[in-house]
């Protein structure tokens, strides 16, 4: 049996992909910040629950202590945890938004890898992969999105690093760039969001088993094989011509 990790497994796309890989197989290990959401997410399942602030070294190295000691090994990372800035001007954040925005999606993002890439090079059979959730805005921008954006775009020079570094170590690192599903943090789309002209618009989504699904295939995938960017989106949705 494989192992995998998810990191914000309590709602939206962790909690969708998490089910998926049980559902496929694989023993799963949920870690968030909320305890009571991903207890729900594991739900009449055997998946393993472990609250973790990522933004902590010393809680990502207890959740790899804890997967170490029970299973002995990870195959799959899906680094997923994340969180975007309020959507107003750049020069009206305050440090502490775009810190909070640093912390979770790049330096968490970092501090799992990291973590992860340790126990793949320790473990036997050696190796392991890394799926990293990019944001369709790791490409392009939305209006009044400077942290989030900037947080993505780095998430695509850290993919590469990791697929670089780990190439040696039979460790893959892919990552899926993903437009607006439908969760939680999408839900305001439906009511109109701005644009780039300045104007507001409804933009479509798409269910999450369309992500779930594709997680699952760059999971599936045997180690000589790698999905190094995916990029799976609403179709009408206003990305390409954007601006």
């Amino acid at each position: 049996m494989k192992i995998a990790l998810v990191t914000g497994a309590g709602s939206g796309i962790g909690r969708a992909v998490a089910k998926a890989l049980d559902g496929a197989g694989y023993q799963v290990v949920l870690a968030g910040r909320r305890a009571t959401a991903l207890d729900e997410t594991a739900a009449g399942t055997k998946m393993f629950a472990v609250p973790t602030d990522v933004t902590k070294p010393e809680e990502v190295k207890a959740l790899f202590g804890r997967i170490e000691d029970r299973y002995g090994r990870l195959d799959v990372l899906f680094n997923n945890a994340g969180m975007g800035a309020p959507g107003i001007p750049m020069d009206e954040l305050t440090f502490e938004q775009w810190m909070a925005v640093v912390n979770v999606n790049l330096t968490g993002a970092f501090l799992c890898a990291q973590a992860a890439m340790g126990l793949m090079k320790r473990q036997k059979p050696m190796g392991g992969r890394i799926i990293n959730n990019g944001s369709i805005s790791a490409t392009t921008p939305r209006v009044n999105s400077a942290p989030y954006t900037a947080t993505k775009h780095a998430i695509t020079g850290l993919t590469k690093s990791i697929a670089l570094d780990g190439r040696a170590f039979d460790i893959a690192c892919g990552q899926i760039d993903i437009g607006n599903a439908a969760s939680e943090m999408t839900a305001r789309m439906t009511e109109g969001v701005p644009q780039a002209h300045g104007g507001m618009a409804v933009e479509p989504r798409m269910d999450l088993p369309h992500v779930s699904n594709a997680v699952l295939y760059m999971a599936g995938l045997p180690l000589e094989a790698n999905v190094l960017t995916m990029t799976v989106m609403a179709t009408k949705m206003p990305l390409v011509g954007r601006g």
